[in-house]
């Protein structure tokens, strides 16, 4: 039976750098694996192929997007503070196998599809929380809050960060640990029955190892690989409550309608769909740094986004954004390499991700504040407007019938 040695690192820790070093000198193995999809491998070779913002604007992934930027800025800042380079333990664990002539296997769920399913398993409050949490976590490090690198790969500690993880997001925590650490295990048990009498390295993050062994050692608890790998059905939440919104819009303006209270009163209602749904999504395009001509973009089409679920204002505001700063290939990997979140900011590619983000956050907004403001503006009373519209609907319906 091939011999499996695990070795738990933190990402920006030299003495993992160090250790990984020591356990191939010592345990001399035939396989070094890695917890890298292709695409981080050659990520971290540098011998991907940047996205375009052709390629971004297809996506349209753009809340996972920045979350995946904002992580990847804090892992990095993290890494500056304590002189290690993200990955640098991967990186020589690569550069060892190479110059040794050793085999090297990358175990780890491509990124992208971890990305997705981590997004889409979470709902709307767990979503909230993290992006404020992820916002906490990047001040503190900008602020220069020391973190003791080495204690975080400590059992008990890790123990407390993943229970305090599951606490705040156990669907998130699901997707991006337990999932992993199974995929993880699947691959090195394939790599132990293709090697029966080898030596494999697997070099992973210390909040992986428990999961990862227990999983080895005991492999009948491994969930089916095919539901590893599916790309996520979550429920259409997102589009029930755009066709409910769109819904909810057309009975208040037919109740306006058959109230009796006019047609000015109507004409209103409309108006002031359009000027907040605009001015919202307009501004919040302008607080994200967009340009003028996204703002304008936007404030000509949220009204209409907002009753269609299968829009997004943030859509078009991105097109134009990209039309207008024409972000070059090379900012995304600039992205992944800036010093300061302001740096980052002033990136044309990061500039057309934050539109559409934010574009999209202040046509929601503008319809919450719509349905709450509405009748003050229009300065009458939704009970007797609405009830009096429904028996006149009532009673035109049963004449016409």
């Amino acid at each position: 039976m091939a011999d499996l040695r695990i070795v738990g690192t933190a990402h920006v820790s030299q003495k993992s750098v160090d250790e990984v070093k020591a356990a191939i000198d010592e345990f001399r193995p035939d396989v070094v694996a890695i917890e890298l999809d292709p695409a981080r491998f050659n990520a971290l070779k540098k011998q991907a192929r940047d996205p375009t913002v052709d390629d971004v604007l297809e996506v349209k992934n753009f809340n996972s997007l920045l979350v995946q930027w904002l992580l990847s800025y804090l892992q990095r800042k993290i890494g500056v503070d304590v002189g290690v380079e993200p990955g640098a333990e991967m990186k020589l664990a690569i550069a060892e196998a190479e110059s040794r002539g050793i085999a090297i296997a990358l175990v780890d769920r491509d990124i992208r599809l971890t990305l997705l399913r981590f997004w889409k398993s979470m709902g709307l409050i767990e979503k909230i929380k993290m992006i404020f949490a992820l916002i906490f976590s990047i001040a503190e490090v900008d602020k220069g809050e020391e973190i003791d690198i080495e204690s975080l790969k400590e059992q008990n500690v890790i123990d407390a960060v993943m229970e305090e993880f599951r606490k705040f997001s156990p669907n998130g925590a699901h997707a991006l640990i337990d999932e992993r650490d199974a995929f993880i295990a699947h691959q090195l048990v394939i790599l132990k029955v293709q090697r029966p009498e080898g030596r494999i390295l697997a070099v992973v993050g210390a909040g992986h190892r428990q999961g990862i062994t227990n999983y080895v050692e005991h492999p009948q608890t491994l969930p089916p690989f095919d539901a590893l790998t599916r790309e996520p059905r979550s429920f259409p939440w997102a589009k029930i409550f755009g066709f409910a919104v769109t819904g909810l819009f057309a009975f208040l303006l037919a109740a306006i309608a058959f109230s009796g209270v006019g047609w000015i009163v109507l004409l209103y209602a409309l108006l002031f769909w359009v000027i907040i749904h605009g001015v919202l999504a307009a501004s919040f395009t302008l607080l994200a740094g967009g340009h003028p001509y996204s703002a304008l973009t936007c404030f000509g089409v949220a009204w209409m986004t907002s009753l269609n679920p299968l829009l997004h204002a943030g859509w078009f505001a991105a097109y134009v954004e990209a039309k207008v700063r024409k972000p070059p290939v090379s900012d995304f990997r600039k992205i992944y390499e800036t010093e300061s979140i302001r740096e980052m900011a002033r990136i044309p590619l990061f500039k057309v991700v934050l539109v559409a983000a934010l574009a999209n956050l202040g046509s929601l907004l503008g319809t919450i504040l719509y349905f709450i403001f509405v009748f003050p503006l229009l300065h009458i009373d939704p009970v007797v407007v609405i009830s009096t519209g429904v028996h006149n609907m009532w009673a035109w319906a049963t004449g016409w019938i």
